[in-house]
Order: C-alpha cells, then sequence, then structure tokens
C-alpha cells in the first residue's frame, strides 16, 4: 500500500540521485571550462583533442573529464613512507563530503504537487532534498568543515610544503568565516527567516536583495536598504572566493612558492579527491550566493512563483543551474584576471576591512528597520 512516508522516502531518493549526478557532471565539466576560459583569456586553444566514446567527431574535448577521471583512476597509489596514514588517507574524505552535504538543503526550485494513484490528496514536494528550517546555519556550519580534510592533509603528509598550505588555510578560513557569517545577517534580519526556500520565495515577492526592483511588487523599504545589501553581496562574494581557496586567495596551495601547498604528498585518486573538492565547493557557493542575493530558481517579476507542476519545477532548476553556471564562469574569470595577494594581505583584508564593515553594516540595517517597524 502507497503511503505519504513511502512517497516522502522515494521522491528524496530520487532528488539525492540526480542533484548528485548533476553536481559531479558539473565539477567534470567546470575543469573542462576552465581549462577552456583560461586558454581564450591567454590566446590559446586549450583542450580541444578528446572526443566522447563512440563518436568520431572531436566535439570540442568534450571527452577531455572522462579521459582525466580514467588517469586519475588508473595512476599507481603511491603513498610516501614517512605519512600519518589514516589521516592522510581520511583528509581527501573529509575535503570533499562538506560539499555534497552542503548541496543538500540549497533549494534548486519551488513545490510541485506530486499525485499518487491509492492517495486521494497530492503531496507537494519542495525542490530541496532536505528542507529544513535552519538551513542557513546548517549550511555554514557543514562548509567550515571543509578546512579539516586540508589540515589533516598537511599535517598528515609530514612535508613542510604541505604544513604550510594547511596552516595557511586553516588561518585564511577562520579569519573569513567570520566576515562571511555577518555579511548574510542583514538577509536573515529583513528576510525574518534562516530557511532559504522562505529567503527565496520573500525575494521572489519582494525583489532580488541584489535587484530589489524586480520583485512581484515593488518596496521602497529594500530599495532604501538597498546599499546595505549591494556591500553585504560584495564581501559575501569576497569571503567566497576565500572560503573556496579561489585565486586571488589560493595560498593554501600557491604553487609558486610551495609546490602544491596541502595536497603536495597526493597523487592518483587521492588528488582526484582534492580536485574534485574544490570545484564542488566552488558550485556549492555559487548556490549559496545565487540563493541568498540573486532569487534562487526564480526570474525577474515573480516569473515561475514559488509552486506549480514538474513542468514548472523542471524549469526553475535550470533557471537556476543558469545563474550558478554564470556565477562559476565568474569565478573563473577572476582566477585568471588577477594576480595572487601576499598572505599579509589576505589576513589584513580580512581583519581590517572586511570584518569591520559587515558588523557595521548590520547595525545600519538594524537601525533601518527599527525605523520602518520590523521587517518590511
Amino acid at each position: 500500500m502507497v503511503t505519504a512516508l513511502t512517497v516522502f522516502l522515494v521522491s528524496t531518493l530520487i532528488k539525492i540521485l540526480l542533484v548528485v549526478a548533476v553536481l559531479l557532471g558539473l565539477v567534470a565539466y567546470a575543469v573542462l571550462a576552465e581549462r577552456k576560459v583560461s586558454a581564450a583569456m591567454q590566446d590559446r586553444i586549450g583542450p580541444n583533442r578528446v572526443g566522447l566514446p563512440f563518436v568520431k567527431a572531436r566535439l570540442m574535448g568534450l571527452g577531455q573529464p572522462l579521459a582525466d577521471a580514467f588517469k586519475l583512476m588508473l595512476k599507481e597509489q603511491f603513498v610516501p613512507g614517512n605519512v600519518r596514514g589514516f589521516y592522510y588517507n581520511l583528509a581527501p574524505v573529509l575535503a570533499f563530503l562538506p560539499a555534497l552535504l552542503a548541496i543538500c538543503v540549497i533549494p534548486f526550485a519551488g513545490v510541485a504537487p506530486i499525485r499518487v494513484p491509492g492517495l486521494s490528496v497530492a503531496i507537494p514536494q519542495p525542490g530541496v532534498i532536505a528542507n529544513v528550517g535552519i538551513g542557513a546555519l546548517f549550511l555554514f556550519a557543514v562548509t567550515s568543515l571543509g578546512v579539516y580534510g586540508i589540515v589533516l592533509a598537511g599535517w598528515s603528509s609530514n612535508s613542510k610544503y604541505a604544513f604550510l598550505g594547511g596552516i595557511r588555510s586553516s588561518a585564511q578560513m577562520i579569519s573569513y568565516e567570520v566576515a562571511m557569517g555577518f555579511s548574510a545577517m542583514p538577509i536573515f534580519l529583513i528576510s525574518g527567516a534562516l530557511s532559504l526556500p522562505q529567503i527565496v520565495d520573500f525575494q521572489i515577492e519582494r525583489g532580488w536583495f541584489l535587484l530589489p526592483f524586480v520583485g512581484k511588487q515593488f518596496d521602497w523599504h529594500l530599495l532604501l536598504l538597498w546599499p546595505s545589501l549591494l556591500l553585504s553581496s560584495l564581501i559575501f562574494l569576497v569571503t567566497l572566493f576565500a572560503e573556496t581557496n579561489r585565486a586571488p586567495f589560493d595560498l593554501p596551495e600557491s604553487e609558486q612558492e610551495l609546490v602544491g601547498g596541502f595536497n603536495t604528498e597526493y597523487g592518483g585518486m587521492r588528488f582526484g579527491m582534492f580536485f574534485l573538492g574544490e570545484y564542488a565547493a566552488l558550485i556549492s557557493a555559487s548556490g549559496l550566493f545565487v540563493t541568498l542575493f540573486l532569487g534562487g530558481w526564480s526570474l525577474p517579476f515573480g516569473l515561475l512563483g514559488t509552486a506549480g507542476s514538474l513542468g514548472t519545477l523542471l524549469l526553475q532548476a535550470l533557471v537556476f543551474l543558469a545563474k550558478v553556471c554564470l556565477l562559476v564562469f565568474f569565478f573563473m574569470w577572476i582566477r585568471w584576471t588577477l594576480p595572487r595577494f601576499r598572505y599579509d594581505q589576505v589576513m589584513a583584508l580580512g581583519w581590517k576591512i572586511l570584518l569591520p564593515l559587515s558588523m557595521a553594516n548590520i547595525v545600519v540595517v538594524a537601525i533601518l528597520l527599527a525605523l520602518f517597524g520590523g521587517t518590511p
């Protein structure tokens, strides 16, 4: 007999499989896209030789991610003799898992009713794997765990280069996590919610936090708060670069100084796990920014709405995916445009500029909301 619990379990399992498959596909082709983007910016050709299996045409190198995956899986798993074995093997897993956990609470679509034979009512299915009321707090908690994999890799490798990379990463992430949390506080104050789907619903009705004039209804309160929201988005974006170890904040790897940083002593699929974790974290971070500041799956002026049929749900997911891909391209563009900061500049930017600015921004938003009489 079909019950509501059965439908919930089956639909959740389907969503997990689909989201993980899409995420891993995006990770694979984000690597190819980055190589293509860097080649275009440096007036090179980039990967263009490897085609897809059973296809004679080369298709602009679209088979390159598959070749890279086989190369990593088939390489000899060489382990230096002086490493701390258990932690050395655990580190790549800890670096990859937080990005997978983070994607579970990021909403990619609205709500669609599922009608099942044998049940008299339709069961609403949200476009998110885990619809938790404190999704934002869960997300910040999970993403902060990524540093443990990097620190363990640096310490367990018994290499001075890897150890320096791990120390840099821990100091950098601790510094920028504080500013990241404070920069998101105005979003929670204005929307009055910690649930990510509710934050998206608020933006659909009142306007995106980065573009407050594209909501269903014009909200002059949100427009007056826009300078603070713009500052929040800029601080949040900078901290995302630092949290994902992307240039110009890639000090934990810093090939010119530390050989390869925390993953210097890793090869084969162990190195591949770090590689997957970096790009999965990049995609999760882009999804979080889209959710908090760019209206999630919605289009301007409330198009696509908050609920609909399965077809609408698919369209919402495609819109969300397009926004994420554009933001990932922006991350790549910055990487191949700006030089790396010095380490003292990274620390000074985090503690002396971004942290005070984000704290002052919270005070300004709180005062304005009090003058408006509460949440707009």
